[in-house]
């Protein structure tokens, strides 16, 4: 898998574990899901995203996985 897949599948995860948390637990869970969906927003202008940077140093292709 890719790290550009890696870093959506572990963005959908988070939001829809927060969205859960949010609707069983407390709303406050709400900012996580805000969160995510800045920081995808931010990747998306700048380049910059941290998970990319952890993935890399942990040796996860860049590329394409097809």
């Amino acid at each position: 898998m890719s790290i550009d897949r890696m870093v959506m599948a572990f963005a959908g995860g988070f939001i829809l574990i927060s969205l859960g948390l949010a609707h069983w637990h407390s709303p406050n869970w709400l900012w996580f899901t805000a969160f995510v969906g800045a920081n995808l927003l931010q990747a998306s202008f700048t380049g910059f995203c941290p998970l990319a940077i952890i993935l890399k140093k942990l040796g996860v292709k860049p590329g394409c996985a097809f």
